[in-house]
C-alpha cells in the first residue's frame, strides 16, 4: 500500500500524532512515561517509511511544500515564550548552573566525537546530526528539528541521534530521580549553598502561574497562526538574500538554511520582549507545530538507518559520564547543590516539560525553576547547535 495523495499524507500524519497524544491522555498507559508520544510518532512514521507507505510523487510534493514553511513558523512561535525578563527571575546563580551543564555537555560531545566518529558512520555523514543532538540537549526537540534545515543533516544519522536521545533521556531521568536520596551527601561534599533557593523558587513559580492564567480565544489562535506563517515566508526571503550577500563576499559556508534559522531565531527573541510574547496559545501552537514537523521529518527516515544506533548510545553514555564528572568539579568550586544541578541537567537534556519532574522531587515549590531553565535552553539551543556544528567540522 502506498499513499499517493498529498492531502491524505498530511491527514494521516496528523491523525497518527493526535491519536498517540489522545492515548497518552485518556489511557494513562505507563509506556508513555518511559517513551513519550513524540518518540512513538517518530518511530512509527519510520516504520511506515521503511514499508514504502510514503513512497510517491504526491507525498514528496506535499513534504517539500510544508516542511520548511512549518519549521520556521515553529521556531518563531517557540521563541515567543523566551522573554529574558522572565528568565531574570532565576537569578545569576541558577543561570550559571544551567550554562555550566550546557558547557560540560559540549565538552563531552567534543571529546567523544573524534573517538566515536568512525563507529557512528563517518564524519562527513554524522557531524551535523551530532550538532543537532547537542541543540536538543541544550534546548529540546524543537531545536533539534530546527537544525535539520540549518545544517546538512543526513536523515539516517538523524534517526540514530534520535535513538541516542531517547535511550539516554529515559535512563538519565531515572538516575536523577534515584540520586535525590543522596542529595545530602553531594551537598556535604561540595559544601553547597542553598540559602537563596526558596526565594528564587517563589519568584519563578509566580511567573509560571501568571502565564497559566491566560486563556486563548479563537481570535488569538487565528492571529498567531497567521503571524507565524507570514514570519516563516518573510524569513525565508530574508535568509535567501542574506546567503546571497554573504556568498558574494566569500562567506559561502553560510547557506540559505543557516541564514534563515539565525534570522528567525533573532526575530523570535526580539518579539518575545514585545506584547507578542504575552499572547495566549503560544505554548500550545508551538507544540502543534513540533508534532507536525517531527512527523514530516520521520516520514523520510528509514529504520534501516538504525543499525548504527548501538554505538550512538555508547557515545551518549560517554557524554553523560563526562558531564557528571565536570559538574561535580564545578559544584566543588562554586558550591552548587544537587537539586539545582539535577534540574539544570534535565532542563538541558529534556527541556522545560521534563525539568520540573526532578525539581519537584526535591520540593514541590521548585517546579517553576525547572520550567524557566527549560525556556532558557530553548532560547539559546539553535545558536549552540550551530556553534557545535562549526566545531565538529574541525575533526573532518
Amino acid at each position: 500500500m502506498v499513499i499517493t495523495n498529498g492531502f491524505t499524507y498530511i491527514a494521516f500524519l496528523m491523525f497518527l500524532a493526535g491519536g498517540l497524544l489522545a492515548l497518552e491522555k485518556y489511557t494513562k498507559w505507563k509506556v508513555f512515561n518511559v517513551i513519550p508520544p513524540l518518540v512513538w510518532i517518530y518511530v512509527l512514521n519510520m516504520v511506515f517509511c521503511t514499508m514504502g507507505l510514503y513512497n510517491s510523487d504526491g507525498v514528496s510534493a506535499a513534504y517539500g511544500v510544508l516542511k520548511n514553511n512549518l519549521l520556521y513558523a515553529m521556531i518563531f512561535v517557540m521563541l515567543l515564550r523566551c522573554d529574558f525578563r522572565k528568565l531574570a527571575k532565576l537569578g545569576g546563580r541558577m543561570i550559571a548552573i544551567f550554562l555550566g551543564c550546557s558547557l560540560t555537555l559540549a565538552i563531552g560531545f567534543l571529546i567523544g566525537y573524534p573517538l566515536f566518529m568512525g563507529a557512528l558512520g563517518g564524519g562527513e555523514k554524522t557531524w551535523a546530526a551530532v550538532a543537532a543532538l547537542y541543540a536538543s540537549w541544550v534546548g529540546g526537540s524543537a531545536n533539534m528539528a530546527a537544525m535539520m534545515e540549518a545544517l546538512p543533516v543526513d536523515s539516517g544519522a538523524y534517526s540514530c541521534a534520535l535513538a541516542l536521545d531517547t535511550v539516554c533521556y529515559s535512563v538519565w531521568i531515572a538516575l536523577l530521580l534515584f540520586a535525590v536520596r543522596y542529595a545530602s551527601k553531594w551537598n556535604k561534599a561540595v559544601k553547597a549553598d542553598t540559602s537563596k533557593l526558596d526565594a528564587v523558587a517563589a519568584a519563578a513559580n509566580a511567573e509560571v502561574e501568571k502565564d497559566k492564567k491566560k486563556k486563548a480565544t479563537s481570535g488569538d489562535w487565528i492571529f498567531l497562526i497567521g503571524l507565524s506563517l507570514l514570519v516563516s515566508a518573510l524569513s525565508q526571503m530574508v535568509g535567501g538574500a542574506m546567503a546571497t550577500g554573504l556568498d558574494n563576499i566569500g562567506l559561502s559556508m553560510f547557506d540559505t538554511g543557516t541564514c534563515t534559522t539565525v534570522f528567525v531565531t533573532i526575530l523570535g527573541l526580539i518579539c518575545a520582549l514585545s506584547p507578542l510574547g504575552k499572547l495566549p496559545a503560544v505554548e500550545e501552537l508551538s507544540n502543534i507545530y513540533l508534532y507536525a514537523v517531527v512527523s514530516l521529518l520521520a516520514s523520510t527516515a528509514s529504520l534501516t538507518d538504525l543499525v548504527s544506533a548501538p554505538m550512538w548510545v555508547v557515545y551518549g553514555v560517554f557524554i553523560l559520564v563526562i558531564h557528571v564528572v565536570l559538574m561535580f568539579v564545578l559544584s566543588k568550586v562554586f558550591h552548587w547543590d544537587l537539586c539545582m544541578v539535577s534540574t539544570a541537567s534535565l532542563a538541558n537534556i529534556g527541556g522545560s516539560a521534563s525539568a520540573p519532574i526532578v525539581a519537584t522531587a526535591y520540593d514541590a515549590s521548585f517546579a517553576g525553576i525547572g520550567v524557566l531553565m527549560g525556556v532558557l535552553g530553548a532560547a539559546i539551543g539553535n545558536f549552540c547547535g550551530l556553534g557545535m556544528g562549526g566545531l565538529l567540522q574541525i575533526f573532518l
